[in-house]
């Protein structure tokens, strides 16, 4: 249950010892959830970051009523509202089980002993950190200087799995456009490669 954990650990911080590990192993925690399940809800506290061993979830907010998708993970990738985590400070995003998901939680208490007792994760936490700002950052960019064409276009070409795996209308909210504009767009990119 916890190998591909490791392993994704261990490739991150090549200077984990096996006793790292097994101090690791010892704060995780696993969870099944059920496709519509929420590892989180907005207004919640997201008391966890997320190892994502099979299946795929969304990050979305409601604004005004209307659902805004800001990310998809699938598996052997993080999830967290991370701002959430690190502050403990209540959500502003739900993370939503888009298929049968199995996810390894690493508590904030627990993580923060890590850093006490191993202080080589302290090195992880903070790629992970990195690579969570990159991706937002990267979706902020997409969003203010792209079309939604070429927003649905780097979808396709860096995350196939979004389109295959993903209902039209959230992958609309994902490139900010109705889900009747993006049947537009997917018409005229098909027509472009014939």
């Amino acid at each position: 249950m916890f190998g591909k954990i490791k392993k994704y650990f261990k490739k991150l911080v090549p200077a984990l010892t096996s006793e790292d590990l097994q101090a690791l192993e010892e704060m995780l925690t696993a969870q099944h959830l059920k496709k519509g399940d929420y590892l989180v809800k907005q207004g919640q506290i997201c008391r966890y970051v997320s190892f994502i061993n099979s299946g795929l979830l969304r990050l979305f907010s409601i604004e005004d009523g209307k659902e805004i998708c800001t990310g998809f993970v699938r598996e052997n990738d993080y999830i967290s509202e991370y701002t959430s985590f690190l502050t403990q400070q209540p959500s502003t995003e739900n993370i939503e089980a888009l298929e049968d998901c199995e996810v390894i939680n690493l508590s904030f208490t627990n993580m923060q002993a890590l850093y006490k007792t191993h202080p080589v994760f302290e090195q992880f936490g903070r790629k992970i950190a990195e690579q969570l700002f990159i991706t937002l950052s990267n979706y902020n960019t997409r969003l203010l200087a792209l079309t939604p064409e070429d927003r649905y276009r780097i979808i396709v070409d860096t995350q196939p799995y979004v389109i295959q795996r993903v209902p039209q209308y959230m992958v609309a909210s994902f490139v900010g456009v109705s889900p009747e504009h993006l049947s537009r767009i997917r018409k005229k990119l098909s027509q472009k490669s014939s």
